[in-house]
């Protein structure tokens, strides 16, 4: 049996990168949630912050649906 060492590492990078760039995402989207509960009792924009945050989620949920698509076909 012979490894492809290049294709092992190529996967383990690109597994990597969509791994740190989804929990930042998500983690985007619980800030701004979080944010959102304290932009309403200073008086600043919550509506904005809500929208970015479940534009996170959205794209995080995307990314997920993309994966699953890519699985299964």
């Amino acid at each position: 049996m012979k490894i492809d060492w290049a294709a092992l590492g190529s996967v383990f990078g690109v597994s990597l990168v969509a791994t740190v760039a989804l929990v930042g995402l998500f983690t985007l989207g619980v800030v701004g949630l979080t944010k959102q509960e304290s932009a309403a009792t200073s008086g600043g924009s919550a509506v904005l912050a809500r929208t970015g945050a479940y534009a996170c989620f959205a794209l995080c949920a995307a990314a997920v649906a993309y994966g699953i698509y890519l699985i299964v076909t």
